[in-house]
């Protein structure tokens, strides 16, 4: 069970290393020198804070850098310019941003007793999000249709039942989590800077969580996400949590170094069963053999969360969710069509109706495609109007 943590900003005094630290000291000094110090070259989250409680202070820990330097053998350090962090201020300030410091108001304080928190965060958007009660939702990208139905559905009554749902705004399950849950309260941690979009095609969603939701990044305001910032990325979604559902999971993916970073601190882990043949789902069957909780829906959640049941909050529909079906551009490309066919279609059998509405494409265009797949031998056709995918 995940620690609740109450924090009064003002009062609470927090000990980094061996030092008592007290946060509104920290807060009285210059946001120049947070910056300068933990975009200086060789500084990180852990030696950030390992810095502070040596030294007593931001200042402090920035004036020593270049005795620490070069007591580590290398000469000639230098912190981060002044020009630099005030770049990056002025950056913030005309993205709208927040830039939320360690310790002081509305960072999050769920996450203040990690030992690898983000000195600093900016937010776009309701940062008081940030402080609500948060589940996280991650899963594949290439996620099949009975995936993105799950992640749905459970986003909407993880929302119904007061629970803000945060995830890391990639495609496939991130994203259709971040949609279901816009207007109960989502969260989006970035790889990159807030202000970057990525990927592009979830520009819109970004927009959207930008005006209802919160968008975060610990990252440099205009920083395009390199591959060595998504393992950083997920360790905020998870700390942000008090409890990480891994929905859909090959066995090598960010989403299960997600899962690791909750069990690191002590956040609970659950996870959504699959097919055992299908390979976005072994990842979760692996989570579930190792002790992680079974998630049949939310009440499974909100019960490993300590949450009281509501039954009209987290009942899920066994029929698709009522609602128009956004309209998309008519595929012509028979080959794209059989490519959206198969990345919807697992080993667990799907009704064709449901393909046809998941996947927004008249009859006419899609049959001929089944067809097709079915004599390649790449579907299969069950009784009752079921497919399921062969290979």
């Amino acid at each position: 069970m995940a620690k609740e943590t109450q924090i009064k900003l003002t009062k609470t005094r927090y000990r980094l290393g061996c030092l008592g630290v007290t946060i509104h000291l920290l807060q009285d000094e210059d946001p120049l020198d947070w910056l300068r110090l933990i975009r200086s070259r060789r500084i990180g989250a852990v030696t950030f804070h390992r810095l502070i409680g040596e030294h007593g202070s931001v200042s402090g820990a920035l004036a020593a850098l270049p005795d620490v330097a070069r007591a580590a053998g290398i000469d000639n350090y230098a912190a981060c310019p002044v020009e630099v962090a005030r770049h990056e201020i002025g950056l913030g300030r005309a993205a709208g941003a927040v830039m939320l410091r360690w310790g002081e108001a509305g960072y999050p304080a769920a996450m203040l007793d990690l030992p690898d928190a983000p000195p600093i965060l900016w937010a776009q958007g309701d940062v008081g999000l940030l402080n609500r009660p948060i589940v996280a939702l991650v899963g594949a990208r290439n996620a099949s249709s009975l995936g993105l139905r799950m992640a749905r559905r459970l986003a909407e009554t993880l929302g119904a039942a007061g629970q803000v749902v945060a995830s890391g705004l990639a495609r496939g399950i991130d994203a259709e989590a971040h949609r279901a849950s816009l207007a109960t309260g989502t969260v989006a941690v970035q790889a990159g800077g807030v202000d970057v979009l990525y990927p592009l095609e979830n520009a819109e969603l970004a927009g959207q969580i930008r005006a209802q939701g919160c968008l975060v990044s610990e990252q440099p305001m205009g920083m395009d996400p390199q591959t060595r910032h998504f393992p950083q990325r997920n360790r905020i979604i998870s700390g942000l949590a008090r409890a990480v559902v891994v929905v859909e999971a090959a066995t090598r993916s960010g989403s299960l170094i997600t899962a690791r970073e909750a069990l690191d601190q002590g956040r609970e882990v659950l996870a959504v069963p699959g097919h055992p043949f299908d390979a976005r789902a072994a990842g979760c069957n692996q989570l579930i053999r190792d002790g992680a909780t079974l998630v049949r829906s939310s009440s499974d959640v909100l019960e490993a969360i300590g949450v009281a049941r509501r039954t009209e909050a987290i009942s899920v529909p066994h029929d698709p969710l009522p609602g128009p079906t956004p309209a998309r551009t008519p595929l012509s490309d028979t080959a794209m069509v059989h490519s959206l066919i198969l990345a919807r279609l697992g080993p667990s059998p799907l009704a064709e109706d449901q393909l046809i509405r998941d996947l927004a494409m008249p009859p006419g265009t899609l049959t001929p495609a089944l067809v097709t797949l079915e004599l390649e031998g790449r579907i299969q056709r069950q009784a009752g109007g079921l497919l399921s995918r062969m290979d």
